[in-house]
């Protein structure tokens, strides 16, 4: 989902446009993998990388993503869209939270797709976590 900002930018339009039009792409991504009988999607929805986005743009993200959540719930529910999540939900402001937390519990039993949505990922981050967790199973 990298980049929606800058083809908007490039069309002259505001980078929101970009966002906007992004999750009409995941929107059609989502239905046609559903088509190909496809069982797991993972997207890389925002790294931790993108907190650096100035303030009124990461809370336009945020905000986006949580009307995204709640419109497309009874699309998840019909489709048997199961909601997942990697990455630091923690970072996320708390109604980001409550929303995604709310649609992981909505979905848990679904089984035609899981969604996986990398949310504050890094793989830096990843792979110092999977390392330390090594360190701590040898010292035991």
């Amino acid at each position: 989902m990298d980049g929606n900002g800058r083809w908007a930018k490039e069309r002259g339009k505001r980078r929101f446009f970009g966002h906007l039009e992004g999750v009409k792409v995941v929107k059609k991504i989502v239905k046609s993998i559903m088509m190909l009988n496809v069982k797991y999607l993972t997207l890389f929805t925002f790294s931790k990388e993108n907190w650096q986005r100035p303030k009124a743009e990461v809370n336009m993200l945020m905000n986006l993503f949580i009307s995204t959540i709640k419109e497309n719930q009874n699309h998840f529910l019909k489709n048997e869209i199961k909601i997942n999540v990697i990455g630091s939900i923690a970072d996320l402001p708390e109604n980001c939270q409550i929303a995604l937390t709310q649609m992981i519990d909505a979905t848990k039993h679904n089984t035609r797709l899981t969604l996986t949505l990398a949310l504050s990922y890094s793989a830096r981050l990843e792979i110092l976590e999977a390392v330390n967790k090594i360190l701590a199973l040898k010292k035991t």
